[in-house]
């Protein structure tokens, strides 16, 4: 028992007769409860318990495995390189969307209707949504859970918020890798948002199978689409939000959308992209968007542009992680780091230029490397 000490007010002095003191307590009480029990750390798992787990379907042990991919301690690189590697011929059998459009499209309430109707219809679904990373603080609110609210606690749905960590456009850069994981978990279609910034989608496009884009009516994104190039990568366009007074403007959208379209050579898919409208708040349409992906998987498998893009897209991914992996080893190197800073207050002093300090740098370390071998 903690002894209570009282503080002593003058008030308390009998020429204050009348007046009643609210006593405080001097000593601080303790922050956590004392009689809190410990609760037992999770046990470290290796990569069998990690495959197993995974290809039985056990969601916690998935979100672990995906923990362990985003993670970029090196112990947690190989180790994650090889549950990927022991999952991957398990993989390949999912269907892959992309769904990006410009902050306020509805992108998550649209993937929250969509989804539910897949789920309802028998098939396990995950959505890989990637949330942009400060770049003063490098936290993410990872609030995508919150506006899927029916996804979130479907027990066929797998809804997994990443942090974009500084990558190219916002999309993670281990999006790749946990997709190869979802799919060795039996999930039958992944859904991977984009934030929508504008630079991720041909990151998303070398990564999925149909790349969606959602757009709203009346907003003046239509010419702003055309100029960014997005659509011409949209293997289909949804009008979102066209209920109420907004069908309308939503139509008139969807007409000016399919003529710009006519503006763009063929793909090499063969497929002619389509416009549909619909709203994910009202549930009006949703099945027809789901239609048009669906039609689209079975146009390309039948003339085996499916199959052809995942080839392109696995050495897509082989050169990326390439120039990655030369990239962290450039900077990481100890003589470049020694070499960087007095190079740089030679920039600053005008002492050198930007060309000949790279040349520099990087005789250093290809000297640096001739000496390792």
């Amino acid at each position: 028992m903690i002894e209570q000490e009282i503080y002593h007010h003058p008030e308390e002095n009998k020429e204050y007769q009348g007046l009643k003191i609210q006593r405080a307590i001097k000593y601080n009480p303790p922050v956590v409860n004392p009689y809190l029990k410990k609760t037992k750390s999770r046990p470290v798992l290796t990569v069998e318990d990690y495959v197993n787990g995974i290809l039985s379907g056990n969601i916690s042990v998935l979100s672990q495995a995906v923990t362990l991919v985003e993670s970029s301690a090196k112990s947690h690189y190989f180790l994650a390189q090889q549950v990927i590697e022991k999952c991957l011929p398990h993989s390949g059998k999912s269907f892959r969307v992309g769904i990006t459009g410009v902050p306020g499209a509805g992108k998550s309430t649209f993937i929250d209707a969509l989804g539910m109707d897949i789920v309802n219809n028998g098939k396990k679904l995950a959505v890989l949504a990637v949330d942009p990373s400060s770049e003063r603080s490098k936290g993410s609110i990872l609030g995508d859970k919150t506006r899927m609210e029916m996804l979130a606690v479907s027990p066929n749905a797998f809804v997994r918020p990443s942090p974009s960590a500084g990558s190219l456009g916002g999309v993670a850069r281990k999006t790749r890798e946990t997709i190869i994981l979802c799919e060795a978990a039996g999930f039958d279609v992944i859904f991977v948002e984009t934030v929508g910034v504008g630079q991720s989608e041909t990151a998303v496009h070398g990564m999925v199978d149909f790349f969606l884009l959602i757009q709203l009516s009346g907003t003046g994104d239509e010419l702003q689409g055309i100029k960014r190039g997005i659509m011409e990568m949209a293997d289909g366009i949804a009008i979102n939000k066209a209920d109420g007074n907004n069908i309308e403007k939503a139509n008139i959208a969807k007409n000016q959308f399919k003529n710009a379209l006519h503006l763009f050579p063929m793909p090499p898919s063969g497929w002619s992209p389509q416009v549909q409208t619909c709203s994910a708040i009202e549930h009006i349409d949703i099945d027809k968007v789901w239609q048009m992906i669906e039609d689209y998987n079975d146009f390309t498998k039948k003339n085996n542009y499916f199959h052809k893009k995942r080839q392109l897209q696995s050495k897509y991914w082989m050169y990326e992680t390439i120039d990655g992996a030369l990239k962290n080893s450039f900077y990481k190197n100890p003589e470049i780091e020694k070499l960087l800073e007095e190079t740089e207050n030679k920039l600053n002093n005008n002492q050198i230029t930007p060309f000949a300090a790279a040349n520099q740098l990087m005789e250093l370390y290809n000297k640096c490397f001739a000496e390792k071998r």
